[in-house]
């Protein structure tokens, strides 16, 4: 296959000035947003549907929000019709803002631009050369999207819907003995994490660990269970304060509490009489470790709970990989040619050498087992 190196030239720049005279008219997009007042960390659903116009040119798009500290987001998903000459793209994203007040949301946009001689002159040469593709890049200046974010009513600690449990396993100790105890907050909403949750009052001593955390998104809000455990002891008897969470429901505009009532726990001291020696030469004290193995037992229970929330977090990331949408793309190619198309789309460099295989075996004299670039493909996924 040969290509003129100087008409390829020439096609390239009358593109270059196609896309600057004619960029807002190669494509159009559409924003939706489910809600444009939202409160503070309240979910917002954002939708941009981007779909070729200009069907003259090889189109493809990067799309993403601009990160900021005035709101935290998550991409959802992203559906593409990657067919050349009319590329459609929607693209979903979960939002939340962080403070009150007129925010905006910014964007940005690559457009890529190519041709069909651009792509057929990538692998004109030695196969074991293969040019990559040229393309021509333009940014798009998409207008920013206004959110009017409404305040939460004041001491507001949780957004959402939640729940709250809590177990105590006894009331009665020993001095020093420690008395595990278990919050969990469950529900939709803003993760419920907060910094600290037993009451300030109370001179007891608290044992407190990290949070648990497990969180997954669904199609327009999160859904999440935190789990706090905790740990108290005392020389003598002692009260523990009820302990009050002010919540709050975007959904029905209305706060509530999550309460854990005031807790009584009884600490058995040992009386004073036991612990005068009435023998002149007694034998060697022997000291009551039992509540340093208790301690310890405890401990190992946090680590074994914490280690379990790791476990649970690595086998949560490799769900989502397994669920990548990239993934089902690559396995539903029957051919070479399919296969090509979708991993130029990615515009993504660790797919390189299957590109150059596949494009040494559709126009070169290269020789490839499909079913294996498939493979390599699948695990350049990250």
């Amino acid at each position: 296959m040969k290509i003129n190196l100087g008409n390829l030239s020439l096609r390239l720049v009358i593109l270059l000035l196609s896309v600057v005279i004619l960029q807002a008219e190669d494509f159009t997009y559409t924003f939706n947003v489910d809600n444009r007042s939202p409160y503070v960390k309240e979910p917002v659903v954002l939708t941009l549907d981007l779909s070729q116009t200009n069907h003259d040119l090889v189109m493809l798009f990067n799309f993403s929000i601009q990160k900021s500290k005035d709101y935290t987001f998550q991409r959802i998903d992203i559906q593409e019709s990657d067919s050349y000459h009319n590329a459609k793209v929607r693209y979903f994203y979960l939002l939340y803002p962080l403070r009150s007040g007129d925010i905006n949301i910014t964007f940005d946009l690559i457009q890529k631009t190519t041709t069909d001689e651009s792509i057929a002159f990538s692998i004109a040469g030695d196969r074991d050369h293969v040019a990559g593709i040229t393309t021509i890049d333009t940014k798009i200046d998409l207008p920013p999207l206004p959110l009017k974010v409404k305040p939460l009513p004041k001491d507001t600690l949780l957004i959402g819907d939640f729940t709250l449990t809590h177990t105590i396993k006894k009331h009665n100790a020993k001095v020093h003995e420690p008395i595990p105890m278990q919050v969990s907050i469950k529900g939709t909403g803003y993760p419920p994490i907060l910094e600290k949750l037993l009451p300030k009052e109370g001179d007891f001593t608290r044992f407190t660990e990290k949070p648990i955390v497990r969180s997954s998104l669904n199609n327009n809000d999160t859904e999440s269970t935190v789990i706090y455990p905790i740990a108290l002891s005392h020389t003598q008897s002692f009260t523990l304060d009820p302990i009050v969470i002010k919540a709050f429901n975007p959904k029905t505009e209305k706060s509530y509490t999550l309460n854990v009532p005031a807790q009584d726990f009884d600490i058995q001291e040992v009386e004073s009489h036991i612990l005068v020696d009435k023998i002149d030469s007694p034998d060697v004290l022997k000291e009551d470790w039992s509540w340093l193995r208790t301690l310890l037992s405890y401990i190992i229970v946090f680590a074994a709970g914490y280690l379990s929330a790791l476990s649970w977090k690595w086998k949560k990331k490799q769900s989502h990989k397994e669920k990548h949408p990239l993934i089902l793309k690559i396995q539903e190619c029957k051919d070479e040619k399919s296969l090509l198309q979708v991993l130029i789309a990615t515009d993504n460099k660790d797919f390189a050498p299957a590109i150059e295989q596949l494009e040494s075996s559709l126009y070169g004299n290269g020789k490839m087992n499909f079913n294996k670039i498939k493979q390599i493909a699948l695990e350049k996924i990250k």
